[in-house]
């Protein structure tokens, strides 16, 4: 599959994110954040975080919920390395520049996988999914928080013409529903156990897959 969003270049975005983005989008991003928290937490074991960023979910977690982190821009894992020293979360138990699409990690190692605002900013959505079911345990879920774009009426048309500026920040606005489900008929190993509307006014989704 071409792509629109090259790794360097969201490697080099986030970076220049990273002294903000705590300010940025904090507030922004947080009910979706929670809620993807809350569903992983219930799930407990060993979670993924793909896409960890600065760290700022890793103190919502349980205590008792084991968390690897990964993700691709080393200022950004600085910071949350530095926020797991502070608060002292020994739950943490990785932090690693790692490829959403490559993780060192052994088929079936984690209970669930959790991804906040990543497909939307990765190269290869489909095969970055591929690789989080593949670490995925049987019946292990795939929890993603995540904008959805409109299929019609003026979001579609503001979202196709913020687009070109929106990949330069690091992201695809303009990602629509049918890219996932039919990712999922494709793979055939998942089925969807929910998708809900998040706050601001739906423009993100919390969407399960569940590993058969």
């Amino acid at each position: 599959m071409t792509t629109d969003i090259d790794r360097a270049g969201v490697e080099k975005a986030y970076g220049r994110w990273a002294p903000i983005y705590d300010l940025v989008f904090g507030k922004v991003f947080d009910q979706g954040r929670q809620s993807t928290i809350e569903v992983a937490d219930k799930i407990g074991g060993r979670i993924l975080d793909v896409g960890v960023g600065t760290g700022l979910s890793l103190s919502d977690y349980s205590r008792t919920t084991k968390i690897c982190g990964v993700d691709i821009s080393q200022p950004m894992l600085r910071r949350a390395q530095q926020r797991v020293r502070s608060l002292k979360l020994t739950n943490v138990e990785v932090l690693a520049v790692m490829d959403a699409k490559n993780l060192a990690f052994a088929d079936g190692f984690f209970d669930a996988v959790v991804a906040q605002y990543v497909i939307t900013a990765v190269p290869d959505p489909e095969g970055a999914m591929d690789e989080f079911v593949r670490v995925l345990k049987p019946g292990g879920e795939l929890i993603l928080v995540n904008h959805i774009g409109a299929e019609t009426g003026p979001r579609r048309v503001f979202e196709l013409a913020f687009a070109p500026l929106a990949r330069r920040l690091g992201w695809r606005p303009e990602f629509p529903w049918a890219r996932l489900s039919n990712w999922a008929a494709r793979h055939g190993g998942v089925y969807l156990a929910e998708r809900r509307p998040m706050p601001p006014m739906g423009h993100f989704s919390l969407i399960r897959y569940r590993k058969t």
